[in-house]
């Protein structure tokens, strides 16, 4: 009898703590993990990477559009917790009622709010040159600062047809039309300068062309037909209008005898065809070589000379993010006035930026477009101007940014936006 009660005095216990484990695993699974991205985030940046790095874990990440940033949720995994903690980045575990208040409240059609479901990592693929140049890109140090991988490719990939293998371009701080940058009048007895003109040319006879401006052109084309095919493009700096001037002058002579060995066509100017462009028309090309510029679409060089450093700054559009998610997703920040940064390419003149192209950021009062995008076929475009989010005016040789120093930096998180876009399910834009 005594055995009898002993048996069921330690039965209880025990019957409790297998019930109380059970439930207490069950509302683990339920859990989620939210990355927060308002100014409680320590490393908006890194933050980044960690929701790249869920993708690629196959975990579907929730990008809420509006909500406290733009911040991330998603099944909590004890090794995702784990791996915020040591990136730096702010995580909290919430209970499962607690996330679907959220989703709720994002679901209100009288919030400006959207959840986006991210389904995949995208694979990323970086148009840089070879060559060691003396200056860095804002988008590879972000993307090694965050942890994403990517791969670099140059003419030679692109030509052999690598691009369909990737989802996402960048094009690096480059020349398309074949005037190396227009440096040769202050570069040209460099040896870097040198050095990138014999391998630019070199690689444009392996690969049949008489010129550079001809392999640049053909590439190009080929970026295009990535972009009409579905392709995601990203570009900074002079990539974006020396890219919409090669197109125009598809066929026509604009590079002088220094560039590629005879003078210009002296009728370019009315030969360019602006339907061949992604984003501007109506531009004027630059002849001169001594000019540090490539057209009129940039305006570096006509800006007031009362914008400084401390007076330098563009506004992101808020957009509906229930009816115009590409945009929202695009233009997500912790901060909404954005410090102006300096570029061969500042910013897009707003009288040569066709119609139909979305403007994301702009300066009204000096009529620049700084962050602009639009589709094309099946794939979509963004260009955004400037050299460098956290060096306001970055010159040739100066040293690279240091993001350790920079890890809430709003200007960059432009640049990861653009990252994580295409892993979003495509929506085409309500109207």
């Amino acid at each position: 009898m005594m055995m009898n009660s002993m048996k069921r005095l330690f039965s209880l216990p025990l019957l409790l703590v297998i019930i109380l484990s059970f439930s207490t695993c069950k509302q683990l699974r339920a859990a989620y993990l939210l990355i927060p991205m308002d100014e409680t985030q320590k490393n908006h940046l890194k933050a980044y990477g960690i929701a790249y790095w869920v993708l690629q874990k196959d975990i579907e990440v929730n990008w809420l559009l509006n909500y406290r940033g733009g911040s991330f949720i998603f099944q909590f995994e004890k090794q995702i917790s784990e791996e915020c903690t040591i990136r730096g980045v702010t995580c909290q575990v919430i209970a499962d009622a607690q996330a679907a208040a959220i989703f709720a409240e994002i679901a209100d059609p009288q919030v400006n709010m959207e959840n986006v479901k991210l389904h995949k990592a995208p694979k990323i693929a970086v148009y840089s040159p070879k060559n060691k140049l003396p200056w860095d890109d804002a988008v590879t140090l972000v993307l090694s600062y965050a942890e994403i991988p990517y791969v670099l490719i140059y003419d030679e990939e692109i030509m052999t047809s690598a691009l369909p293998l990737y989802d996402w371009l960048h094009l690096h701080h480059e020349d398309f039309t074949g005037q190396y940058g227009k440096f040769w009048a202050a570069y040209k007895n460099f040896p870097w300068y040198q050095e990138d003109v014999r391998l630019q040319e070199e690689s444009a006879k392996r690969l049949g062309f008489a010129k550079v401006s001809q392999m640049k052109l053909a590439v190009a084309k080929k970026i295009r037909e990535f972009v009409a095919g579905g392709g995601y493009l990203f570009s900074m700096c002079s990539a974006p209008d020396s890219y919409d001037v090669a197109l125009s002058a598809n066929g026509v002579d604009i590079c002088d005898v220094m560039f590629d060995g005879d003078p210009p066509d002296g009728n370019a100017q009315s030969k360019l065809d602006y339907s061949q462009c992604f984003a501007f028309e109506n531009f004027k090309i630059s002849n001169n070589p001594y000019e540090y510029e490539i057209s009129s679409i940039d305006v570096t060089e006509t800006r007031p000379k009362n914008i400084t450093r401390d007076n330098d700054f563009f506004s992101l559009f808020e957009f509906s993010a229930k009816w115009d998610p590409v945009p929202s997703m695009l233009c997500q920040d912790h901060e909404m006035l954005i410090h102006g940064f300096m570029g061969q390419t500042t910013a897009f003149n707003k009288k040569y930026v066709k119609s139909n192209v979305v403007i994301l950021g702009e300066n009204k009062s000096l009529n620049e477009a700084r962050y602009i995008h639009g589709d094309f076929g099946k794939g979509t475009w963004t260009f955004l101007g400037g050299h460098d989010p956290e060096d306001y005016q970055h010159l040739v040789g100066d040293p690279p940014t240091n993001l350790n120093l920079h890890p809430n930096s709003p200007g960059y998180r432009l640049i990861l936006n653009n990252i994580l876009f295409p892993a979003a399910k495509k929506e085409k834009r309500k109207t």
